[in-house]
């Protein structure tokens, strides 16, 4: 029997209307069964969707490691021990994201020989699949086996999930010699270079959109800081084209002709198509939506993990990360 994917309906900003009707959605339109783990007073009409009640919520803005050690009856702790417990095949949330992986590393625990888990975004490639950032927040200081590890676990994901046969992984850094980056960066292109992994070298913040790599990897402070300059890039440029098109019959013309050879690639680069994030090395599966996420972004979210539950996510990177291949 298939299980369903335990949806934290309290996390997010817009919890719990969105997030029940995203869940909704999930089990209607993908055939996703879902359950909804959050306080029944708050949630309200679940939508017949079933509800694990609880009578606790961490806050977006609440201390993510005190949060998840004080308030062990929250919708995120108990979505974490429905997996961990057989009762779901992965956790979703919206909401506070360190307070997610808390919970969730302290709930589901780490893979043998995983040192630190990380955050695995997709950023969209359009016309191929996404190229898959590595660390995108989780671990703000890295060392070099770290990000090897991350490499590895990114790859491992990247084939899980968009079918990769040995997916390519550059190294982000200001140069694409060798010779280029920090201490940290010149250690970890030697050892993803001698690593066995498809290393293809160092790659450039201009190689985000379009990206010649199936992987991109890097500490989490960088990985953050770059991911975030790219969606307020990319919100810019939107913004500024839809403010310019329709202020004059000329514009309004141009528009007509380029919207429908535009919206196609503008679907691909929107954020709530994506599905959110998965969180690597864990002995569970735990995908991160973005903390606006409507309706659309939930149910995407939920189709991540019910995706990397039916490709055996985790035990493939139990498999590439076990102690005795180092």
């Amino acid at each position: 029997m298939t299980l369903p994917v335990a949806l934290d309906a309290m996390g997010g900003d817009f919890a719990p209307a969105e997030i029940v009707t995203g869940g909704r959605r999930a089990v209607d339109e993908l055939g996703i069964a879902v359950t909804l783990v959050g306080v029944a007073d708050l949630i309200g009409d679940a939508m017949g969707l079933d509800v694990v009640a609880c009578s606790q919520v961490i806050a977006m803005d609440d201390d993510p490691a005190a949060s998840v050690r004080t308030k062990k009856d929250s919708s995120l702790v108990r979505a974490a021990e429905l997996v961990r417990d057989g009762r779901a095949s992965a956790m979703v949330s919206a909401g506070n994201t360190g307070a997610t992986m808390a919970a969730a590393l302290l709930r589901m625990g780490r893979l043998p020989g995983v040192i630190r888990p990380c955050i695995a975004i997709p950023i969209p490639n359009p016309g191929t699949h996404p190229t898959i950032l590595v660390d995108a927040g989780a671990n703000a200081e890295c060392s070099a086996d770290m990000l090897v590890q991350f490499a590895t676990m990114g790859a491992t994901f990247a084939s899980a999930h968009y079918g990769v046969e040995r997916p390519s992984v550059g190294l982000l850094s200001i140069g694409e010699e060798a010779s280029k980056g920090t201490p940290l960066v010149k250690e970890t292109h030697e050892r993803l270079a001698a690593s066995g992994l498809r290393f293809v070298g160092n790659v450039e913040g201009r190689d985000l959109i379009p990206s010649p790599v199936d992987v991109v990897v890097t500490d989490g402070f960088t990985g953050n800081v770059a991911l975030k300059t790219l969606e307020g890039a990319l919100r810019f440029v939107f913004s500024t084209v839809l403010a310019a098109v329709g202020t004059n019959d000329v514009t309004r013309s141009a528009g007509d002709a380029l919207f429908p050879h535009l919206l196609p690639t503008v679907g691909s680069l929107t954020p709530e198509n994506q599905g959110g994030a998965m969180l690597l090395g864990l002995d569970g599966i735990c995908v991160i939506s973005h903390g606006s996420s409507n309706a659309t972004a939930v149910m995407n979210a939920v189709r991540v993990a019910a995706e990397m539950d039916r490709a055996n996510v985790v035990d493939r990177l139990r498999s590439a990360i076990r102690p005795d291949k180092g």
